[in-house]
């Protein structure tokens, strides 16, 4: 569903009641990128990622074509960055009940004092139920970014929402591809090496891998269904590579 002709925003449903909302954009010399943000539709409903500040009239219009913006209970990110919290204050003044979501590290060292509301910060391994579906933190320091680093697993259908793992350029114009991600991701990674590098990051990696996800929901480019596991073993060893 196409929810802006001019910028070509468009929501697709990429697991059940997970939805995909992808905004393609050129820079100024002509890169084409695109940010994804992906809203769990539930009694209390998630938005994880929120995309730039400047974004945000489009982020709105599209979650509006699914839910009532005001609906929202909570706004998820996974590190402090321009396109996982930009537009974080603008979405908790349109969503009364809106609670920033994020790590215990990053509440600490930033949402408490960058966030107009108090945030739910959420321990390694701790689950929120919002309704029929539950999701768990994991604590991913470092891994690809800073120290306040983490990602969401929704536990029953296994979606793993996973941040600037598997980056992909273009426009992501495929909402859900079972077709090699890796290859792109990683050709789009190598020259511009954008991971810490921490040491733990190959433990980290398989942590999550042991969580056997089913559908990756990556922030930039296609979501990806498939042997998740085997994808993020085979992340690691690229990355130690």
């Amino acid at each position: 569903m196409i929810t802006n002709a001019e910028t070509r925003t468009n929501v697709h449903e990429i697991a059940p009641d997970v939805y995909r909302i992808n905004t393609p954009v050129n820079t100024p010399d002509g890169f084409s990128f695109n940010f994804n943000q992906y809203l769990l539709v539930d009694d209390e409903p998630l938005l994880f990622h929120t995309g730039p500040r400047q974004l945000f009239p489009l982020l709105r219009e599209a979650i509006s074509a699914i839910i009532p913006v005001a609906r929202l209970r909570y706004v998820g990110f996974s590190h402090v960055e321009a396109d996982e919290c930009g537009s974080l204050n603008l979405l908790l003044a349109a969503a009364p009940q809106a609670l920033p979501l994020c790590s215990s590290i990053g509440a600490m060292v930033s949402v408490n004092d960058l966030a107009d509301r108090p945030p739910r910060a959420l321990a390694d391994g701790e689950t929120l139920v919002l309704g029929r579906h539950t999701v768990q933190w994991i604590d991913t320091p470092h891994v690809p970014h800073g120290w306040d680093a983490g990602l969401l697993m929704e536990t029953t259908q296994r979606t793993l929402f996973c941040g600037d793992l598997f980056t992909q350029g273009g426009s992501g114009e495929v909402a859900l591809t079972e077709s090699d991600i890796l290859g792109p991701s990683e050709a789009f990674r190598k020259p511009l090496d954008y991971f810490a590098h921490a040491p733990q990051t190959a433990t980290t990696l398989a942590r999550m891998a042991a969580m056997m996800p089913r559908t990756l929901a990556c922030m930039h480019g296609s979501a990806w269904r498939g042997e998740g596991a085997s994808l993020l073993r085979h992340l690691a060893e690229a990355v130690r590579g």
